[in-house]
């Protein structure tokens, strides 16, 4: 990094890297991937139609249509990458920004919305989809997802699991909890960590003071640092660890340095704390512009597949705003549901106290 860059644009060497900014596929030693014309037009797919969801969702919250979102402007490369390297066996378990890894796991993104409207707990079947709930919480999925992987070890399973969290949340006792245990049972599990410089307001600085994908060493497991933006990449580094999970060699950090563009969630104002010129540097480093120069170099797509992917962007857009106002806000009974999975004396009582109390606005 250079003196007078913006702090975090220059990519440090270690990175596995197998699309640049300008859209050139390089080799890596240790991480390559070999993809179809077809393939490689789906994941662009998955892209643009993430951003859409992702930038309707932005939209729906300043209209007053939600109460809350958390953008994953710029990291959807991370997000589609590793969730298309899962198979059906594997469970994945997320923060409340993987919207992009919701998509892979075929979560209807109105599911997502409603949970942000306040109209669901979380709105799908975990076991349906092997993509758990949402996670607001910082870092306690981590050790939801290792003790998932144990169960796994335990019933010989071919699968594995992945969890997601932040550059900030490698800071939560929870998550250094997770890699003991991790690494001690040698569990199938896969540390996907988003490093997308800003634990909110707090630079990556006042997380660690070496690159985060070394301080798997120190828990006795390997980590690698992927260019979140790269696609290719991401999907080469975590389908291999992934599989080296499944194959009994335990677990992997995976660090993504990537960029958060957005704000942290609609309530945050970036321009508080960080400047516009390392703003700028990342735009030029965007994952869909990227692959999008990779496919027009090589003649695997014309405008004709451009505008359809868009106009199906759009059609997207359309819909799930649509469905998103339409969905029943629900009743009262339903903040006693699905609490426990049998009768509960103290929930009873509550549940009579509430309802008592409305009842006295019915006078």
């Amino acid at each position: 990094m250079t003196a007078d860059a913006p702090r975090g644009v220059d990519a440090p060497p270690e990175l596995v890297q197998l699309l640049t900014p300008e859209g050139e596929r390089v080799e890596h030693p240790d991480y390559d991937i070999e993809l179809t014309t077809e393939e490689v037009r789906s994941l662009y797919r998955d892209l643009v139609l993430v951003r859409r969801i992702d930038l309707e969702a932005v939209a729906l919250q300043r209209q007053g249509e939600l109460g809350l979102w958390a953008s994953l402007l710029g990291q959807e490369a991370a997000q589609v990458g590793s969730g298309r390297a899962l198979t059906d066996a594997d469970m994945a378990f997320p923060t409340y920004r993987e919207h992009g890894v919701a998509w892979c796991r075929d979560v209807d993104p109105v599911k997502l919305l409603g949970l942000f409207r306040g109209v669901n707990h979380g709105g799908w079947d975990p076991a349906e989809h092997n993509f758990h709930l949402y996670t607001i919480v910082i870092g306690s999925q981590t050790l939801h997802a290792v003790g998932y992987a144990m169960g796994i070890q335990r019933d010989s399973a071919e699968a594995a699991t992945i969890v997601y969290f932040g550059d900030g949340a490698t800071s939560q006792g929870d998550v250094n909890e997770s890699f003991i245990w991790a690494s001690v049972f040698n569990a199938p599990v896969v540390f996907f960590c988003q490093n997308n410089q800003w634990a909110i307001s707090e630079p990556l600085e006042k997380q660690s003071r070496i690159p985060l994908y070394k301080r798997a060493s120190g828990f006795g497991f390997p980590g690698v640092r992927v260019d979140g933006n790269d696609v290719f990449a991401c999907l080469a580094v975590t389908r291999k660890a992934l599989q080296n999970a499944r194959e009994g060699q335990g677990p992997t950090l995976i660090e993504a340095f990537t960029y958060r563009m957005g704000a942290h969630t609609t309530s945050d104002d970036p321009t508080r704390y960080r400047v516009a010129d390392e703003l700028e540097a990342w735009k030029l480093k965007d994952p869909i512009e990227r692959l999008k120069a990779y496919l027009f170099k090589n003649q695997l797509a014309d405008q004709e597949f451009f505008d359809k992917v868009e106009a199906e962007a759009d059609a997207l857009g359309r819909d799930i705003r649509r469905r998103c106002l339409e969905l029943p806000n629900p009743g009262p009974e339903a903040l006693f549901q699905h609490v426990y999975t049998a009768p509960h004396a103290l929930l009873d009582e509550e549940r009579e106290q509430f309802f008592s109390y409305l009842a006295e606005f019915e006078r």
